[in-house]
C-alpha cells in the first residue's frame, strides 16, 4: 500500500484552518472541501480512464486526450463528514458516479455500524472507486467499506481513498488487507486517545461540519 501526503502549501493552510476549534463551522466545512477538491486532483493523476480523438480549432484540428465519460468514476462518500470532502469534486472529475453509505460508530466498542449502504450490486473490476471519509481513526469503517467493494467486483489497484488525517493504526490495517490500494491525505497523525479519537486530528468532523451538538 502506498500512501501520499501532498506537500502542498494550500492543503498546510487549509489543514491548519479545519484543526482550528475557533472555526465555524461554514468555515470548517469549507476547509474540508478545498482539502478534498485538492486531494480528489492528485489522486487522479494517472488514474482516470482516457480517450484519443480530434477537435477543430479556431485554426485547425487538433489532436486532443479527454476523460472518457462512458467510465464515470465511482464516488463513495462515507457519511457524514466524508461527503463535505465532495462538495467541490466536479471541479476535478468530469465525469461520476456517487453511492452513499453510512456508519455509526460505538463509542464502547469503537466498532463501526452499518446504517445506509447504496453501494451497486457489482462493480467492473477496472472501475475507478473513489472512497472520500474525513477521518481514517481506528481502520474499522474504512476496511467494512473495502471489504464490500471489493466483494462486489472491483479491484484494489483502482481504488483511491482520500481522507484529511489518517491514524497509523488505520493505515495499518489497510496496509496488511490490501497491498494494491493508495492512500491521500493531508497529514498523518501520531496517534489515537482512549476514545479512538485522532491525536491531534480534528475532533468530530460530522459535528463541526454540520453544527450539531457535541464537546467540540
Amino acid at each position: 500500500m502506498l500512501v501520499y501526503v501532498p506537500p502542498h502549501p494550500l492543503i498546510k493552510h487549509w489543514l491548519a484552518v479545519a484543526r482550528n476549534k475557533a472555526s465555524p463551522p461554514q468555515m470548517f466545512r469549507s476547509a474540508l472541501a478545498e482539502l478534498g477538491r485538492i486531494l480528489i486532483y492528485e489522486a487522479a493523476r494517472d488514474w482516470l480512464p482516457t480517450r484519443d480523438g480530434t477537435v477543430d480549432t479556431p485554426v485547425a484540428e487538433a489532436e486532443v486526450m479527454f476523460v472518457d465519460p462512458t467510465r464515470p468514476v465511482k464516488v463513495v462518500p462515507i457519511l457524514r463528514a466524508g461527503l463535505v470532502l465532495l462538495e467541490q469534486a466536479a471541479q476535478v472529475l468530469p465525469s461520476q458516479e456517487t453511492y452513499h453509505v453510512g456508519y455509526v460508530r460505538n463509542e464502547e466498542t469503537l466498532e463501526a455500524i452499518a446504517y445506509l449502504n447504496k453501494l451497486p450490486q457489482r462493480f467492473a473490476a477496472d472501475d475507478r472507486v473513489l472512497i472520500a471519509d474525513a477521518m481514517l481513526a481506528t481502520g474499522g469503517t474504512i476496511v467494512q467499506v473495502l471489504d464490500d467493494i471489493l466483494a462486489r467486483g472491483a479491484s484494489a489497484d483502482f481504488v483511491r481513498v482520500v481522507s484529511i488525517v489518517c491514524a497509523p493504526t488505520a493505515l495499518q490495517k489497510l496496509s496488511e488487507k490490501y497491498p494494491g490500494l493508495k492512500v491521500y491525505t493531508a497529514m498523518i497523525d501520531a496517534e489515537l486517545n482512549d476514545k479512538g479519537y485522532i491525536v491531534p486530528g480534528l475532533g468530530d468532523a460530522g459535528d463541526r461540519a454540520f453544527g450539531t451538538a457535541g464537546i467540540w
